[in-house]
Parts: C-alpha cells; structure tokens; sequence
C-alpha cells in the first residue's frame, strides 16, 4: 500500500472515530412519506426532535424515532461518561433514498391486472454538534467561493 493510500485511509478511519451515525435499510414506507418527517426534525436539537417524533401521528415517525435513539446509543457508546444534554447535540444530516421496490399485481376489471408498487426506503441519521455543523457550512462556503472567482 502506498503511503497516499495509507494517509488517506487513517484520515477516514479517524473521520469514522468522530462520526455518530445509524441506518435503517429495506424500511417498508414510501421515501416521500419517510422525507416529510425527515423534514420535521432536520437540524433540530436531539432531546426536541425525539420529542417531535413520539407525539407526531404520522407512521414514520415511530421508525425514525428508533433511528435516532439507535444513533444516539451510538454516540454513548464512543463518548463514555457523557451526558447528552451537556454535550449539545443536534441531528446534523438525514438523508432517505429509495430502496427496494416490491412489485405486486392487483385484480383490474375484464381481466386485466393493474401493477402495485411496493415501495420501501434506506434512512441514515448522523448526529453531530453545532459547532462541527458549522465548520462543514464554512468549508462549502469558501470552497464555492473559490470557484465562482
């Protein structure tokens, strides 16, 4: 291995080290529904979004709240010791895309069939502090700012 390679790889294990996240896969709700309620708590402080996430009546919200009660099991586990209110954590980034789409026949008038699309999606959830949230904004400032001049 060159000794790029391996600089680079002890960077991204050492990004990894620092980065609380989780994932849900193959979750069986149309991302369009999972997104609305991805929307709602983007950005928000952990404690205000679980709350968000219980009280909210949409079904989604049930799963996304396991999600990040899973994400933040994943932050106590590589900060032993810490207390979530004092450490002030928000969910930085929740990113849904597609998953596997079941497809299924349903009984049409005449014979025919009409095809069911069975849509599920893959939800990650990464956690992060403010002041981690705003270094990532200033880096992608300034780097469009180079490229616009």
């Amino acid at each position: 291995m060159g000794a790029r390679k391996r600089n680079r790889a002890e960077e991204l294990k050492n990004e990894k080290k620092s980065r609380y996240q989780a994932v849900l896969n193959n979750c069986p709700t149309s991302p369009r529904k999972m997104r609305l309620v991805a929307d709602m708590v983007r950005g928000k402080e952990v404690n205000l979004a679980l709350d968000m996430l219980k009280y909210s009546p949409k079904e989604a919200s049930r799963r996304l709240e396991k999600l990040v009660l899973s994400a933040v099991s994943n932050w106590q586990n590589k900060n032993e010791g810490a207390r979530i209110e004092d450490s002030n954590l928000i969910v930085k980034e929740i990113q849904v895309n597609q998953g596997r789409t079941l497809k299924r026949i349903k009984p049409a008038p005449q014979g025919r069939a009409y095809r069911v699309r069975k849509r599920s999606n893959h939800v990650t959830v990464v956690l992060g502090t403010p002041e981690t949230n705003k270094i990532a904004v200033e880096t992608v400032e300034t780097a469009n700012d180079t490229q616009t001049k």
